[in-house]
Protein backbone atom coordinates (compact mmCIF):
# COMPACT_ATOMS: atom_id res chain seq x y z
CA UNK A 1 0.00 0.00 0.00
CA UNK A 2 2.59 2.53 0.69
CA UNK A 3 4.87 2.18 -1.83
CA UNK A 4 1.92 2.38 -4.39
CA UNK A 5 0.84 5.24 -2.97
CA UNK A 6 4.16 6.70 -3.14
CA UNK A 7 4.58 5.74 -6.56
CA UNK A 8 1.52 6.75 -7.65
CA UNK A 9 2.43 10.10 -5.53
CA UNK A 10 6.07 10.64 -6.75
CA UNK A 11 7.52 13.79 -7.22
CA UNK A 12 10.81 12.74 -9.71
CA UNK A 13 13.26 15.25 -8.38
CA UNK A 14 13.12 13.69 -4.76
CA UNK A 15 12.17 10.04 -5.42
CA UNK A 16 13.75 7.01 -6.42
CA UNK A 17 12.29 3.65 -7.85
CA UNK A 18 14.66 0.80 -9.10
CA UNK A 19 13.14 -2.10 -10.67
CA UNK A 20 14.03 -5.53 -10.90
CA UNK A 21 12.76 -7.04 -14.48
CA UNK A 22 12.89 -11.07 -16.15
CA UNK A 23 14.09 -11.68 -19.88
CA UNK A 24 10.94 -10.81 -21.30
CA UNK A 25 10.76 -7.19 -19.47
CA UNK A 26 8.17 -8.32 -16.98
CA UNK A 27 9.18 -5.97 -13.85
CA UNK A 28 9.07 -8.54 -10.81
CA UNK A 29 10.16 -6.43 -8.04
CA UNK A 30 10.78 -2.93 -7.05
CA UNK A 31 12.40 -0.20 -4.68
CA UNK A 32 11.14 3.02 -4.09
CA UNK A 33 12.57 5.40 -2.26
CA UNK A 34 10.97 8.87 -1.08
CA UNK A 35 11.77 11.33 1.30
CA UNK A 36 14.25 9.20 3.48
CA UNK A 37 11.89 6.21 3.33
CA UNK A 38 12.81 3.10 1.92
CA UNK A 39 9.60 0.72 0.10
CA UNK A 40 10.94 -2.71 -0.70
CA UNK A 41 8.38 -4.74 -2.40
CA UNK A 42 10.43 -8.08 -3.88
CA UNK A 43 7.52 -9.90 -3.90
CA UNK A 44 10.10 -13.45 -2.97
CA UNK A 45 12.31 -12.29 -5.55
CA UNK A 46 16.45 -11.86 -5.19
CA UNK A 47 18.27 -9.09 -5.30
CA UNK A 48 21.79 -8.81 -6.03
CA UNK A 49 22.48 -7.49 -2.76
CA UNK A 50 24.98 -6.25 -1.10
CA UNK A 51 26.47 -4.66 -4.64
CA UNK A 52 23.50 -3.67 -5.73
CA UNK A 53 23.23 -1.18 -2.82
CA UNK A 54 26.88 0.32 -2.39
CA UNK A 55 26.32 2.55 -5.41
CA UNK A 56 23.06 3.88 -3.68
CA UNK A 57 22.77 4.16 0.00
CA UNK A 58 25.67 6.57 1.22
CA UNK A 59 24.70 9.82 -1.13
CA UNK A 60 20.79 8.77 -0.50
CA UNK A 61 20.03 8.91 2.98
CA UNK A 62 17.91 6.05 4.92
CA UNK A 63 15.94 7.54 8.34
CA UNK A 64 12.88 4.46 7.77
CA UNK A 65 12.50 1.02 5.87
CA UNK A 66 9.30 -0.53 5.75
CA UNK A 67 7.70 -3.17 4.49
CA UNK A 68 6.21 -6.92 4.41
CA UNK A 69 8.86 -8.53 7.07
CA UNK A 70 10.01 -10.99 4.81
CA UNK A 71 11.15 -7.81 2.22
CA UNK A 72 12.28 -5.82 5.29
CA UNK A 73 14.16 -8.42 6.51
CA UNK A 74 16.48 -8.82 3.06
CA UNK A 75 16.73 -5.27 3.18
CA UNK A 76 18.14 -5.13 6.55
CA UNK A 77 20.53 -7.70 5.82
CA UNK A 78 21.99 -5.82 2.71
CA UNK A 79 22.04 -2.78 4.50
CA UNK A 80 24.21 -4.38 7.54
CA UNK A 81 26.34 -5.96 4.90
CA UNK A 82 27.01 -2.23 4.40
CA UNK A 83 27.61 -1.02 7.51
CA UNK A 84 23.98 0.48 7.69
CA UNK A 85 22.49 -0.60 10.97
CA UNK A 86 19.32 -0.20 12.54
CA UNK A 87 18.91 1.74 15.68
CA UNK A 88 15.23 0.69 16.38
CA UNK A 89 12.74 -2.10 14.62
CA UNK A 90 9.03 -2.93 15.29
CA UNK A 91 6.69 -5.73 13.62
CA UNK A 92 3.07 -5.27 12.75
CA UNK A 93 -0.05 -7.33 12.31
CA UNK A 94 -1.15 -6.40 8.63
CA UNK A 95 -4.91 -6.18 8.78
CA UNK A 96 -7.46 -5.99 6.09
CA UNK A 97 -11.54 -5.78 5.77
CA UNK A 98 -13.14 -5.62 2.32
CA UNK A 99 -16.76 -5.61 4.05
CA UNK A 100 -18.95 -3.47 5.81
CA UNK A 101 -17.58 -3.51 9.22
CA UNK A 102 -20.17 -4.88 12.17
CA UNK A 103 -20.31 -4.85 15.91
CA UNK A 104 -19.77 -0.76 16.26
CA UNK A 105 -22.88 1.56 15.72
CA UNK A 106 -24.20 1.45 19.69
CA UNK A 107 -20.27 1.45 21.27
CA UNK A 108 -19.08 4.70 22.85
CA UNK A 109 -20.63 6.86 25.68
CA UNK A 110 -23.98 9.01 25.34
CA UNK A 111 -23.38 12.59 23.23
CA UNK A 112 -20.63 10.98 21.42
CA UNK A 113 -20.42 12.93 17.76
CA UNK A 114 -18.30 11.41 14.82
CA UNK A 115 -17.70 14.41 12.21
CA UNK A 116 -15.50 15.44 9.93
CA UNK A 117 -12.70 17.49 10.94
CA UNK A 118 -13.47 21.60 10.51
CA UNK A 119 -10.77 24.11 10.06
CA UNK A 120 -11.47 25.66 13.16
CA UNK A 121 -10.56 22.22 14.72
CA UNK A 122 -6.98 22.42 13.52
CA UNK A 123 -5.56 23.18 17.32
CA UNK A 124 -7.04 20.55 19.08
CA UNK A 125 -6.72 18.06 16.26
CA UNK A 126 -2.52 19.17 16.48
CA UNK A 127 -2.40 18.44 19.77
CA UNK A 128 -4.29 15.13 19.40
CA UNK A 129 -2.10 14.06 16.11
CA UNK A 130 1.38 15.04 17.97
CA UNK A 131 0.45 12.47 21.13
CA UNK A 132 0.03 9.84 18.65
CA UNK A 133 3.11 10.53 17.09
CA UNK A 134 5.02 10.47 20.11
CA UNK A 135 3.12 7.52 21.76
CA UNK A 136 2.72 5.67 18.09
CA UNK A 137 5.23 6.48 15.78
CA UNK A 138 8.48 8.30 16.80
CA UNK A 139 11.35 6.58 17.80
CA UNK A 140 13.00 6.13 21.20
CA UNK A 141 16.07 7.30 19.97
CA UNK A 142 14.39 10.59 18.09
CA UNK A 143 13.60 14.08 19.10
CA UNK A 144 9.93 14.94 18.64
CA UNK A 145 9.53 18.15 16.78
CA UNK A 146 5.96 20.01 17.21
CA UNK A 147 6.22 22.18 14.18
CA UNK A 148 7.00 19.61 11.98
CA UNK A 149 3.86 17.40 13.60
CA UNK A 150 1.79 20.26 12.99
CA UNK A 151 2.85 20.37 8.98
CA UNK A 152 1.69 17.15 9.23
CA UNK A 153 -1.33 17.41 9.94
CA UNK A 154 -1.86 20.03 8.22
CA UNK A 155 -1.20 18.02 5.25
CA UNK A 156 -3.56 15.11 6.57
CA UNK A 157 -6.27 17.74 7.03
CA UNK A 158 -5.94 18.74 3.43
CA UNK A 159 -5.16 15.82 1.62
CA UNK A 160 -6.41 12.40 2.98
CA UNK A 161 -9.74 11.50 4.31
CA UNK A 162 -10.76 11.62 8.42
CA UNK A 163 -12.73 11.54 11.11
CA UNK A 164 -12.58 12.75 14.80
CA UNK A 165 -14.92 12.16 17.61
CA UNK A 166 -16.12 14.58 19.34
CA UNK A 167 -17.57 14.73 22.97
CA UNK A 168 -19.14 17.33 25.41
CA UNK A 169 -17.39 20.07 22.76
CA UNK A 170 -14.01 18.76 23.09
CA UNK A 171 -12.07 16.82 20.38
CA UNK A 172 -11.26 12.93 22.05
CA UNK A 173 -10.13 11.03 18.99
CA UNK A 174 -9.22 11.11 15.27
CA UNK A 175 -8.57 8.31 12.60
CA UNK A 176 -7.62 9.53 9.04
CA UNK A 177 -6.22 7.27 5.47
CA UNK A 178 -2.54 8.09 4.73
CA UNK A 179 -2.21 6.04 2.11
CA UNK A 180 -4.05 5.25 -1.40
CA UNK A 181 -3.45 2.18 -4.22
CA UNK A 182 -6.16 1.26 -7.09
CA UNK A 183 -8.02 -0.71 -5.14
CA UNK A 184 -7.37 -0.05 -1.19
CA UNK A 185 -6.70 2.70 1.36
CA UNK A 186 -4.69 2.41 4.16
CA UNK A 187 -5.66 3.54 7.30
CA UNK A 188 -3.65 5.22 10.34
CA UNK A 189 -3.27 7.65 12.95
CA UNK A 190 -6.24 6.33 15.12
CA UNK A 191 -6.41 7.58 18.72
CA UNK A 192 -8.26 8.94 21.68
CA UNK A 193 -7.05 10.49 24.48
CA UNK A 194 -6.14 8.51 27.39
CA UNK A 195 -8.50 9.76 29.77
CA UNK A 196 -11.24 8.95 27.40
CA UNK A 197 -10.04 5.25 26.59
CA UNK A 198 -12.26 2.22 27.61
CA UNK A 199 -15.46 3.43 26.49
CA UNK A 200 -15.89 2.64 22.72
CA UNK A 201 -15.20 5.61 21.51
CA UNK A 202 -12.37 4.11 19.23
CA UNK A 203 -14.51 1.46 17.85
CA UNK A 204 -17.51 3.39 16.96
CA UNK A 205 -15.29 5.98 15.37
CA UNK A 206 -13.06 3.49 13.74
CA UNK A 207 -15.94 1.46 12.25
CA UNK A 208 -18.04 4.97 11.08
CA UNK A 209 -15.02 5.44 9.20
CA UNK A 210 -14.35 2.04 7.67
CA UNK A 211 -17.90 1.89 6.69
CA UNK A 212 -17.34 4.86 4.87
CA UNK A 213 -14.64 3.54 2.80
CA UNK A 214 -16.03 0.23 2.17
CA UNK A 215 -19.05 2.33 0.80
CA UNK A 216 -16.64 4.11 -2.08
CA UNK A 217 -15.80 0.89 -3.25
CA UNK A 218 -12.39 -0.01 -2.10
CA UNK A 219 -10.90 -2.23 0.92
CA UNK A 220 -9.06 -1.27 3.65
CA UNK A 221 -6.00 -2.09 5.21
CA UNK A 222 -3.83 -1.16 8.23
CA UNK A 223 -0.89 -2.50 10.21
CA UNK A 224 -0.78 -2.73 14.17
CA UNK A 225 2.01 -3.60 16.46
CA UNK A 226 1.94 -7.31 17.24
CA UNK A 227 2.58 -5.92 21.21
CA UNK A 228 -0.73 -3.74 21.06
CA UNK A 229 -3.09 -6.68 21.94
CA UNK A 230 -5.98 -3.60 22.87
CA UNK A 231 -5.95 -2.48 19.53
CA UNK A 232 -5.78 -5.64 17.14
CA UNK A 233 -8.96 -7.23 19.63
CA UNK A 234 -10.87 -3.76 18.69
CA UNK A 235 -9.87 -4.27 14.79
CA UNK A 236 -11.08 -7.82 14.83
CA UNK A 237 -14.22 -7.19 16.63
CA UNK A 238 -15.25 -5.25 13.67
CA UNK A 239 -14.15 -7.52 11.29
CA UNK A 240 -10.71 -6.93 10.15
CA UNK A 241 -8.53 -9.87 9.85
CA UNK A 242 -5.20 -10.61 9.93
CA UNK A 243 -3.37 -11.21 6.36
CA UNK A 244 0.20 -10.57 6.99
CA UNK A 245 3.23 -9.35 8.97
CA UNK A 246 4.43 -6.03 8.28
CA UNK A 247 8.08 -4.05 9.49
CA UNK A 248 9.10 -0.53 10.25
CA UNK A 249 13.05 -0.11 10.76
CA UNK A 250 15.03 2.99 11.96
CA UNK A 251 18.00 4.22 11.08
Amino acid sequence: MNACSRFLNRDSLKSHIWTLSGRDGEVTALIVHCRQLLLPVLCGQKIPLPYFLYGIFGPIPIHSLQGRKEDAEIMEFGLERIGLFAVESNDYDVMCIDREPFDFHSAGPVGLIIRKPEPADMDALAALHAAYEQEEVIPAASEFNTAVSRLNTQRIFSTEQMLVAELGGRLVGKINTNAAAFTRFQVGGVYVHPNYRGLGIARRMTGEFAADLVAQGRGISLFVKKSNIWARRLYQRIGFEISGDYRISYY
